[in-house]
């Protein structure tokens, strides 16, 4: 119910004072496990990412966020769950794993940080080793100008995210390069997406 109810607010929030432009969302799937996978550049991206998708989608949060009590049960109630940052942390990708193979969406940045300069970075292999485990579609997205919010140039900029068409791993899931070249694939299609994005505003 919390997630809901915080989703409306956002779909006003982005929708109104933000004039965001939502262009592929018939390209998320209705049913089954998949994976959804965005640029990122500032701590708006979770929220605006999930926002304007049907469906309920699960991150990840640094676990820094859950040794606060409230703000754990804020994560949890927005389907937040914790990772170690720096490390390969086993327990996170089995909850991913979980979360996958039960049927619902998993959100993911592939980069594993925040871009400061807008510009998209390379990724992390985790993102393929997740979609070769799990054989899951993996849903492309760009996210668009959320790094000029509230900027000294302009306050509310209008903002785009695009979702893309599914693509799949289809490599040897033990060859670590094949999963680096797959990893760097997805960025490619995403930055595709983002320059389609900032065509569209």
């Amino acid at each position: 119910m919390f997630y809901k109810i915080f989703k409306f607010f956002c779909r006003i929030w982005y929708g109104i004072f933000f004039r965001t432009k939502v262009i592929g969302a018939e390209n998320i799937p209705a049913t089954g496990g998949f994976i959804l996978a965005a640029n990122h550049m500032t701590n708006w991206d979770p929220p605006f990412l999930g926002t304007f998708v049907d469906r309920e989608v699960n991150f990840m949060g640094k676990e820094e966020l859950f040794k606060n009590p409230v703000m754990a049960a804020i994560c949890r109630g927005l389907h937040v769950f914790p990772v170690k940052r720096g490390a390969a942390d086993k327990s996170a990708i089995k909850t991913a794993l979980k979360i996958i193979k039960n049927g619902d969406c998993f959100g993911i940045f592939p980069e594993g940080t925040r871009s400061k300069t807008g510009k998209i970075r390379k990724a992390e292999s985790g993102v393929s080793l997740i979609a070769a485990m799990t054989k899951a579609p993996i849903i492309p997205a760009a996210i668009v100008n959320t790094n000029k919010i509230f900027s000294a140039e302009v306050k509310f900029p209008r903002l785009a995210v695009v979702y893309g068409t599914p693509i799949y791993f289809e490599g040897n899931p033990k060859d670590k390069n094949q999963l680096d070249e797959f990893a760097q694939f997805i960025m490619k299609e995403v930055a595709k997406l983002k320059n389609l994005g900032e065509s569209s505003i």
